[in-house]
Protein backbone atom coordinates (compact mmCIF):
# COMPACT_ATOMS: atom_id res chain seq x y z
CA UNK A 1 0.00 0.00 0.00
CA UNK A 2 1.38 3.07 -0.89
CA UNK A 3 2.60 6.07 1.51
CA UNK A 4 0.61 9.28 1.45
CA UNK A 5 2.29 12.77 2.09
CA UNK A 6 0.70 13.93 5.07
CA UNK A 7 -0.82 17.69 5.64
CA UNK A 8 1.04 21.22 5.89
CA UNK A 9 2.01 21.26 9.78
CA UNK A 10 2.35 24.85 9.95
CA UNK A 11 -1.16 26.60 8.15
CA UNK A 12 -1.45 29.96 8.60
CA UNK A 13 -4.16 32.53 8.24
CA UNK A 14 -5.77 33.68 5.42
CA UNK A 15 -5.92 37.36 4.40
CA UNK A 16 -8.70 38.44 5.09
CA UNK A 17 -9.96 36.41 7.88
CA UNK A 18 -13.42 34.78 6.55
CA UNK A 19 -17.02 35.65 8.14
CA UNK A 20 -18.50 34.99 11.33
CA UNK A 21 -19.95 31.04 11.04
CA UNK A 22 -17.92 29.82 8.11
CA UNK A 23 -18.19 26.45 7.58
CA UNK A 24 -15.70 23.98 5.81
CA UNK A 25 -18.14 21.49 4.34
CA UNK A 26 -15.62 18.15 4.08
CA UNK A 27 -12.38 17.25 6.32
CA UNK A 28 -11.32 14.03 7.74
CA UNK A 29 -9.88 12.04 10.84
CA UNK A 30 -7.94 9.86 10.91
CA UNK A 31 -5.97 7.59 14.06
CA UNK A 32 -4.22 7.34 16.19
CA UNK A 33 -4.49 3.92 14.50
CA UNK A 34 -4.36 2.28 17.81
CA UNK A 35 -7.18 3.56 18.97
CA UNK A 36 -9.50 3.37 15.25
CA UNK A 37 -8.52 0.20 13.15
CA UNK A 38 -8.19 0.54 9.22
CA UNK A 39 -10.57 -2.07 8.20
CA UNK A 40 -9.34 -5.06 6.47
CA UNK A 41 -8.94 -4.92 3.05
CA UNK A 42 -8.55 -0.29 2.95
CA UNK A 43 -7.33 0.80 -0.20
CA UNK A 44 -5.39 3.55 2.02
CA UNK A 45 -4.50 4.54 5.22
CA UNK A 46 -3.03 8.25 5.87
CA UNK A 47 -0.78 9.34 8.82
CA UNK A 48 -2.68 10.18 12.19
CA UNK A 49 -5.07 13.55 11.25
CA UNK A 50 -7.21 13.81 14.78
CA UNK A 51 -10.13 15.88 15.25
CA UNK A 52 -8.22 18.01 18.11
CA UNK A 53 -5.43 19.30 15.25
CA UNK A 54 -8.26 20.05 12.87
CA UNK A 55 -9.98 21.83 15.57
CA UNK A 56 -6.46 24.16 15.86
CA UNK A 57 -6.56 24.39 12.64
CA UNK A 58 -9.84 25.85 12.24
CA UNK A 59 -9.52 27.95 14.78
CA UNK A 60 -6.32 29.34 13.03
CA UNK A 61 -8.53 29.84 9.44
CA UNK A 62 -10.93 31.47 11.66
CA UNK A 63 -13.72 28.57 10.86
CA UNK A 64 -16.33 27.94 13.41
CA UNK A 65 -18.21 25.27 12.12
CA UNK A 66 -17.09 22.23 9.97
CA UNK A 67 -17.92 18.84 8.30
CA UNK A 68 -16.32 15.60 8.99
CA UNK A 69 -16.43 13.12 6.13
CA UNK A 70 -16.23 9.59 7.11
CA UNK A 71 -12.96 8.16 5.32
CA UNK A 72 -13.47 4.73 3.33
CA UNK A 73 -10.13 3.51 5.36
CA UNK A 74 -13.17 2.51 7.99
CA UNK A 75 -15.62 2.12 6.26
CA UNK A 76 -18.89 1.37 7.84
CA UNK A 77 -17.20 1.62 11.69
CA UNK A 78 -17.86 5.45 12.21
CA UNK A 79 -16.23 5.36 15.87
CA UNK A 80 -13.79 7.91 14.87
CA UNK A 81 -16.07 10.53 13.30
CA UNK A 82 -18.46 9.85 16.44
CA UNK A 83 -15.42 10.82 18.64
CA UNK A 84 -14.95 13.79 16.54
CA UNK A 85 -17.91 14.93 17.18
CA UNK A 86 -18.60 14.38 20.43
CA UNK A 87 -15.29 16.30 21.55
CA UNK A 88 -15.80 19.20 18.70
CA UNK A 89 -19.25 19.87 19.68
CA UNK A 90 -18.83 19.46 23.92
CA UNK A 91 -20.10 22.30 25.95
CA UNK A 92 -23.75 22.15 23.40
CA UNK A 93 -22.18 24.52 20.49
CA UNK A 94 -23.44 22.14 17.86
CA UNK A 95 -20.96 23.54 15.52
CA UNK A 96 -19.78 20.10 13.38
CA UNK A 97 -21.97 17.84 11.85
CA UNK A 98 -20.68 14.29 10.05
CA UNK A 99 -21.45 12.99 6.80
CA UNK A 100 -21.26 8.73 6.78
CA UNK A 101 -19.98 6.24 4.25
CA UNK A 102 -22.75 4.97 2.77
CA UNK A 103 -21.70 1.73 3.23
CA UNK A 104 -23.09 1.88 7.05
CA UNK A 105 -26.37 2.01 5.34
CA UNK A 106 -26.20 -1.85 4.19
CA UNK A 107 -24.18 -2.98 7.25
CA UNK A 108 -26.04 -1.06 9.97
CA UNK A 109 -29.09 -1.24 11.60
CA UNK A 110 -31.64 0.54 12.86
CA UNK A 111 -30.28 1.92 15.89
CA UNK A 112 -26.48 2.14 14.01
CA UNK A 113 -28.62 5.07 12.04
CA UNK A 114 -30.30 7.01 14.84
CA UNK A 115 -26.80 6.79 16.70
CA UNK A 116 -25.59 8.61 13.97
CA UNK A 117 -28.09 10.69 13.55
CA UNK A 118 -28.40 11.72 16.57
CA UNK A 119 -24.45 12.51 17.11
CA UNK A 120 -24.93 15.07 14.27
CA UNK A 121 -24.47 13.08 10.39
CA UNK A 122 -26.95 14.24 7.93
CA UNK A 123 -25.83 12.90 4.68
CA UNK A 124 -24.26 9.59 3.58
CA UNK A 125 -21.41 9.19 0.90
CA UNK A 126 -21.19 7.41 -1.83
CA UNK A 127 -17.20 7.48 -2.46
CA UNK A 128 -15.34 6.26 -6.10
CA UNK A 129 -15.29 2.63 -7.06
CA UNK A 130 -11.33 2.60 -6.91
CA UNK A 131 -11.47 3.45 -2.96
CA UNK A 132 -12.92 -0.43 -2.60
CA UNK A 133 -16.71 -0.17 -1.36
CA UNK A 134 -19.05 -0.62 -4.44
CA UNK A 135 -22.86 -1.19 -4.61
CA UNK A 136 -25.10 -3.72 -6.71
CA UNK A 137 -28.38 -1.40 -7.68
CA UNK A 138 -30.10 -3.00 -5.54
CA UNK A 139 -27.94 -2.13 -2.50
CA UNK A 140 -27.65 1.08 -4.16
CA UNK A 141 -31.95 1.58 -3.89
CA UNK A 142 -31.66 0.24 -0.62
CA UNK A 143 -29.17 2.48 0.84
CA UNK A 144 -31.08 5.30 -0.77
CA UNK A 145 -34.56 4.75 0.92
CA UNK A 146 -33.09 4.80 3.75
CA UNK A 147 -31.64 8.19 3.21
CA UNK A 148 -34.70 9.09 2.46
CA UNK A 149 -36.30 7.95 5.43
CA UNK A 150 -33.28 9.54 7.66
CA UNK A 151 -33.88 12.58 6.14
CA UNK A 152 -30.15 13.26 5.05
CA UNK A 153 -28.48 14.03 1.76
CA UNK A 154 -26.35 12.47 -0.91
CA UNK A 155 -22.93 12.83 -1.84
CA UNK A 156 -21.23 11.83 -4.63
CA UNK A 157 -17.03 11.47 -5.06
CA UNK A 158 -16.58 11.39 -8.20
CA UNK A 159 -14.03 9.22 -10.25
CA UNK A 160 -10.66 10.81 -11.19
CA UNK A 161 -11.87 11.25 -14.60
CA UNK A 162 -14.94 12.99 -13.56
CA UNK A 163 -18.89 12.59 -12.35
CA UNK A 164 -20.62 12.47 -15.46
CA UNK A 165 -21.03 8.61 -16.02
CA UNK A 166 -21.89 8.56 -12.04
CA UNK A 167 -24.68 10.47 -12.19
CA UNK A 168 -27.14 7.91 -14.17
CA UNK A 169 -26.99 6.12 -10.20
CA UNK A 170 -28.54 8.86 -9.13
CA UNK A 171 -31.18 10.41 -11.22
CA UNK A 172 -34.64 11.19 -10.10
CA UNK A 173 -33.80 11.80 -6.50
CA UNK A 174 -35.79 14.06 -4.52
CA UNK A 175 -33.14 14.13 -1.61
CA UNK A 176 -30.54 17.10 -1.49
CA UNK A 177 -27.48 15.73 -3.55
CA UNK A 178 -23.73 17.02 -3.03
CA UNK A 179 -21.20 16.82 -6.15
CA UNK A 180 -18.05 16.49 -4.79
CA UNK A 181 -14.56 18.10 -5.56
CA UNK A 182 -16.81 20.47 -8.09
CA UNK A 183 -17.41 17.10 -10.08
CA UNK A 184 -13.39 16.80 -11.06
CA UNK A 185 -14.19 18.55 -13.90
CA UNK A 186 -11.07 19.67 -16.18
CA UNK A 187 -10.61 23.04 -15.85
CA UNK A 188 -8.27 22.42 -19.77
CA UNK A 189 -11.37 22.00 -21.34
CA UNK A 190 -13.59 24.37 -20.37
CA UNK A 191 -17.48 24.23 -21.57
CA UNK A 192 -16.28 21.25 -23.49
CA UNK A 193 -15.76 18.83 -20.32
CA UNK A 194 -19.03 16.11 -20.20
CA UNK A 195 -18.66 16.86 -16.41
CA UNK A 196 -18.99 20.30 -16.66
CA UNK A 197 -21.68 19.89 -18.75
CA UNK A 198 -23.73 17.17 -16.83
CA UNK A 199 -23.27 19.57 -13.64
CA UNK A 200 -24.51 22.50 -14.93
CA UNK A 201 -27.81 20.50 -16.02
CA UNK A 202 -28.37 18.80 -12.68
CA UNK A 203 -27.76 22.45 -10.81
CA UNK A 204 -30.69 23.69 -13.21
CA UNK A 205 -32.74 21.54 -10.35
CA UNK A 206 -33.56 22.75 -7.13
CA UNK A 207 -32.23 19.86 -4.94
CA UNK A 208 -28.37 19.48 -6.31
CA UNK A 209 -25.29 21.33 -4.79
CA UNK A 210 -22.13 21.74 -5.52
CA UNK A 211 -18.42 21.96 -3.63
CA UNK A 212 -15.94 23.59 -4.14
CA UNK A 213 -12.70 21.90 -3.09
CA UNK A 214 -10.12 19.88 -4.51
CA UNK A 215 -8.41 22.83 -6.57
CA UNK A 216 -4.82 21.69 -6.04
CA UNK A 217 -5.69 18.56 -7.42
CA UNK A 218 -8.07 19.53 -10.30
CA UNK A 219 -5.78 22.31 -11.46
CA UNK A 220 -2.86 21.23 -14.17
CA UNK A 221 -0.83 24.35 -14.09
CA UNK A 222 -0.42 24.19 -10.09
CA UNK A 223 -0.32 26.73 -7.20
CA UNK A 224 -1.50 29.26 -7.41
CA UNK A 225 -4.32 27.09 -8.93
CA UNK A 226 -5.38 29.95 -11.75
CA UNK A 227 -7.09 27.17 -14.12
CA UNK A 228 -9.37 26.43 -11.45
CA UNK A 229 -10.92 30.03 -11.16
CA UNK A 230 -13.16 29.72 -14.41
CA UNK A 231 -14.45 26.16 -13.26
CA UNK A 232 -15.48 27.21 -9.93
CA UNK A 233 -16.93 30.80 -10.85
CA UNK A 234 -18.92 28.76 -13.72
CA UNK A 235 -20.44 26.54 -10.76
CA UNK A 236 -21.62 29.68 -8.40
CA UNK A 237 -23.01 31.38 -11.35
CA UNK A 238 -25.21 28.30 -11.96
CA UNK A 239 -26.01 28.13 -8.41
CA UNK A 240 -24.98 30.95 -5.90
CA UNK A 241 -27.61 29.53 -3.24
CA UNK A 242 -26.28 25.91 -3.59
CA UNK A 243 -22.35 25.58 -3.42
CA UNK A 244 -20.37 25.17 -0.54
CA UNK A 245 -16.81 24.75 0.09
CA UNK A 246 -14.61 22.90 1.66
CA UNK A 247 -10.98 22.29 2.64
CA UNK A 248 -10.59 18.33 2.14
CA UNK A 249 -8.52 18.64 4.77
CA UNK A 250 -5.72 16.24 5.47
CA UNK A 251 -5.80 15.73 1.72
CA UNK A 252 -6.02 11.94 1.53
CA UNK A 253 -4.14 10.41 -1.20
CA UNK A 254 -1.75 13.02 -2.03
CA UNK A 255 1.52 12.40 -3.65
CA UNK A 256 2.66 16.18 -3.92
CA UNK A 257 2.85 17.85 -0.51
CA UNK A 258 -1.15 18.75 0.36
CA UNK A 259 -1.50 22.90 -0.03
CA UNK A 260 -1.37 25.30 3.07
CA UNK A 261 -5.19 25.94 4.17
CA UNK A 262 -4.81 29.36 4.19
CA UNK A 263 -3.67 29.36 0.56
CA UNK A 264 -6.63 27.32 -0.07
CA UNK A 265 -9.30 29.64 1.75
CA UNK A 266 -7.79 32.88 0.05
CA UNK A 267 -8.40 30.79 -3.70
CA UNK A 268 -11.74 30.50 -2.56
CA UNK A 269 -11.87 34.72 -2.05
CA UNK A 270 -11.12 35.00 -6.17
CA UNK A 271 -13.66 31.98 -6.74
CA UNK A 272 -16.19 34.27 -5.13
CA UNK A 273 -14.72 38.12 -5.36
CA UNK A 274 -18.16 39.68 -3.76
CA UNK A 275 -18.56 39.96 -0.07
CA UNK A 276 -22.34 38.48 -0.56
CA UNK A 277 -21.39 35.37 -2.66
CA UNK A 278 -18.57 34.24 -0.48
CA UNK A 279 -21.03 35.01 2.64
CA UNK A 280 -23.46 32.38 0.74
CA UNK A 281 -20.80 30.05 0.08
CA UNK A 282 -19.52 29.76 3.55
CA UNK A 283 -22.09 30.75 5.91
CA UNK A 284 -25.86 30.73 4.35
CA UNK A 285 -25.54 28.16 2.13
CA UNK A 286 -24.28 25.57 4.69
CA UNK A 287 -26.33 26.54 7.28
CA UNK A 288 -29.49 25.70 4.77
CA UNK A 289 -27.76 22.26 4.04
CA UNK A 290 -26.50 20.45 7.59
CA UNK A 291 -29.21 22.23 9.35
CA UNK A 292 -26.95 24.34 11.81
CA UNK A 293 -29.21 27.31 12.22
CA UNK A 294 -31.86 24.82 13.70
CA UNK A 295 -29.20 23.42 15.94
Amino acid sequence: MPEYLPFDPHPRAPRPLPPPRACDSQFHVFGPPHRYPVRPGAAYTMPTATWQVAQTLHATLGIERGVIVQATTYGADHAVVLDALEGLNAGGQRNYRGCANAAVLLEGDDAVLHRLHDAGIRGARFTRGGLGIQFSPAQRSRALGRIKELGWYVKVQPEPDGICAQLDDFEGLDVPIVLDHMGRADPARGDADPSLVRMLEWLGRGNVWVMLSLSEKLSRQGAPWDDVVPLARRLIAAAPDRCIWASDWPHPVSVKQPPNEGALLELLYRFAPDAATLHKVLVDNPAQLFGFDAA
